[in-house]
């Protein structure tokens, strides 16, 4: 992460979200330059492929198949292996404005079962060379235990004495269930899961706060196993309190999250962004998903499509 922040080009001039639309439904063997995507090559994406396939698709000719394999060294620490997809550094939203983001994924077998960290998606702020500290993504689609499960990450808020708890709790009305991090000045929340979770599966989430307020429509993140499942997103980062997240899968509304969304530490870039692949920690087997059908539009419509839009 120090090496991304040393290295990354910061933009000045983002893409216009008022017009920019971005669409790629990998039917041809390389990235669509309609789509603005590239695979970034590093490092940790050396433990990675990428494949134009035909065999696995949701809809059209062809799909994306991400895998990663045992890469790490032993003596490396906090090694990651990463496939990611990454949008274009010249098309990248200003991260004070909304956009909608689609794209469909399916999980290969095996899916992943043990106690560790995979995130299938994740958004980002940029992080610049001034930049102090490992920023983690403002929004994620994560993996533990076999089951789905999205965070938000924000600048830490200090919890009234009755937010606080020692254990795995249930929070309140317009409370969330956090994961506080003082000593990084960062908190995590627990936004979204599949019906299979339980409150041990996220043991560190053991406190609650009202920096966030999560509205849940009544539908759970589709299980990893049950098939191509279809994301809307809309993602309006907010530091200040502002944020603004929308979690849309398989055509049913999952939650809406407003509040602290994202990181506003000095040194930050102007823009938000987003990555799409396996990235875990260091492992011992394969993990292969596949991708189809992205798309990124200002406009819900375009993403998710005509009657199902919220009004933001």
């Amino acid at each position: 992460m120090a090496l991304l922040a040393a290295t990354l080009n910061l933009t000045s001039a983002a893409a216009d979200p008022g017009g920019d639309v971005l669409i790629d439904s990998f039917d041809g063997n390389d990235f669509a330059a309609s789509g603005g995507l590239y695979y970034r090559q590093n490092f940790e994406q050396r433990a990675g492929k990428v494949e134009f396939q035909s065999e696995v698709k949701q809809t059209g000719t062809g799909a994306l198949k991400l895998s990663v394999k045992p890469f790490c060294p032993k003596a490396r620490k906090n090694c990651s292996e990463r496939a990611e997809i990454w949008e274009k550094t010249d098309r990248r939203v200003p991260y004070d404005q909304g956009v909608w983001y689609g794209f469909a994924v399916k999980f290969a077998d095996p899916i992943p079962s043990g106690d560790h960290r995979y995130l299938i998606a994740q958004w980002k702020r940029e992080i610049g060379p001034e930049a102090v500290g490992d920023f983690s993504p403002f929004l994620a689609l994560r993996l533990n235990q076999g089951k789905l499960f999205a965070t938000i990450e924000t600048n830490y808020v200090a919890p009234s004495k009755a937010e606080g708890a020692s254990t795995v709790q249930a929070c309140g009305e317009k409370q969330t269930p956090v994961w506080f991090r003082p000593d990084t000045n960062q908190m995590r929340a627990l936004i979204a899961t599949d019906a299979n979770w339980t409150p041990q599966d996220g043991k560190e989430f053991n406190s609650c706060t009202n920096a966030l307020v999560v509205t849940d429509h009544g539908n759970k993140l589709p299980a990893p196993d049950s098939g191509w499942i279809d994301f809307a997103i809309y993602t309006k980062p907010g530091p200040d309190g502002s944020g603004h997240v929308e979690i849309f899968a398989n055509n049913k509304w999952i939650v809406t999250v407003k509040g602290h969304v994202g990181h506003g530490d000095k040194g930050l870039g102007v823009n938000q962004y987003f990555k799409f692949g396996p990235y875990r920690a260091a492992d011992k087997t394969d993990w292969t998903l596949y991708y189809d059908n992205f798309r990124r539009s200002p406009r819900c419509e375009d993403v998710l499509g005509a009657g199902i839009c919220p009004e933001l």
